[in-house]
């Protein structure tokens, strides 16, 4: 992960709580220091979208600390599959922290884009006798310290669920026609963002910021990125602090991509957050295996399989943080 230091609030590694934070000092810190880098960007003010989840909420609410609830858009972008509850959610959070607030269904443009029918056609590769109103995720393998694999689950008419895995150019014509859905909301941020002048604020936690877990030109996209230091567990503690709604407060980590509810854990990192919080900071800790197990509750092999593939992970999306490569004609890169 780029940049140096802990994020503002966050103590030094305690013996009792490793990831403990003062939330008051991070969320004036943070909200300063994202009015700072607004405003060197010469803009006026910031568009966050809004899932309804504990990450956008609490961005939108330091937004608001740091701009004022004038000058924060909170941009609701829902599309079929997830249905209208999300976008419910982020006009609670909107009406909780006073920012304005404008819905942009994205299911027709995804239609016209060939979403859903690219999606179809890659379950079929699968599940030849799909059908599009079947509901459907995508789960990996048990962590193990081997390569990682992934299953589809689909859901029948008839409410029977079934699960095959995903050979290797179903998964990837699946996760291309899906990522689409990430790059359409980050079109129309940018859209709003240019008519209103405004920078677009993302959303990532470390976790997913240090682990890939994003699109390129979709949700890993924005000028400022306030929370990208903070685990999820914080990030939690921060909900509490700047007394978010209940419902995202408290709600859990989701994809936002398919139609049956599907975790973070079962999709990309193998673990819930609390434990995965615990496994990246005592992978950079250089905590030994043996040391950090009793604390996540796993033994010491499960541990260092957890190491491998935090390790695995940053290498194979090292790809989503890269800037483009300039070429020099004479001196090459």
């Amino acid at each position: 992960m780029g940049g140096s230091g802990r994020a503002p609030g966050v103590a030094a590694q305690p013996a009792d709580d490793p990831l403990a934070v003062d939330p008051d000092i991070a969320i004036e810190t943070l909200a300063a220091r994202t009015a700072e880098g607004v405003r060197a960007l010469g803009r006026r003010g910031a568009v966050v979208a809004v899932s309804g989840g504990v990450d956008s909420g609490v961005v939108a609410a330091l937004c608001v600390r740091a701009l004022g609830p004038d000058r924060v858009l909170c941009l609701r972008l829902p599309e079929r599959d997830i249905g209208g509850d999300a976008s419910d959610l982020g006009f609670e959070l909107a009406r909780a922290i006073g920012a304005p607030t404008v819905e942009e269904p994205i299911t027709a443009a995804l239609d016209a884009l060939g979403c859903y029918r690219r999606r179809d056609e890659a379950i079929r590769m699968v599940f030849p006798d799909y059908e599009p109103d079947w509901r459907h995720k995508l789960v990996r393998s048990v962590p193990s310290g081997a390569l990682i694999t992934f299953s589809l689950v689909v859901e029948r008419s008839d409410g029977s669920t079934e699960q095959r895995k995903l050979p290797s150019g179903a998964y990837r014509a699946l996760i291309s026609a899906t990522n689409m859905k990430q790059r359409v909301r980050k079109l129309l941020e940018y859209t709003w963002a240019d008519r209103l002048g405004y920078a677009v604020v993302g959303t990532p936690n470390l976790l997913e910021y240090d682990q890939g877990f994003f699109v390129k030109g979709g949700d890993g996209l924005a000028d400022v990125k306030p929370i990208a230091r903070l685990y999820k567990t914080q990030v939690y503690a921060l909900a509490r602090a700047l007394e978010l709604p209940r419902e995202i407060a408290e709600r859990p980590p989701t994809t936002e991509t398919f139609s049956l509810p599907q975790s973070q854990e079962e999709f990309y990192f193998g673990h819930p957050h609390e434990r995965m919080d615990l496994l990246v900071w005592g992978r950079d800790a250089g905590l030994a295996a043996s040391e950090l197990a009793p604390r996540v509750g796993l033994d010491a092999g499960a541990v260092e399989a957890a190491y491998w593939e935090i390790d695995r992970r940053r290498v194979a999306t090292r790809y989503l943080h890269a800037p483009p490569l300039l070429l020099d004609a004479e001196a090459g890169i």
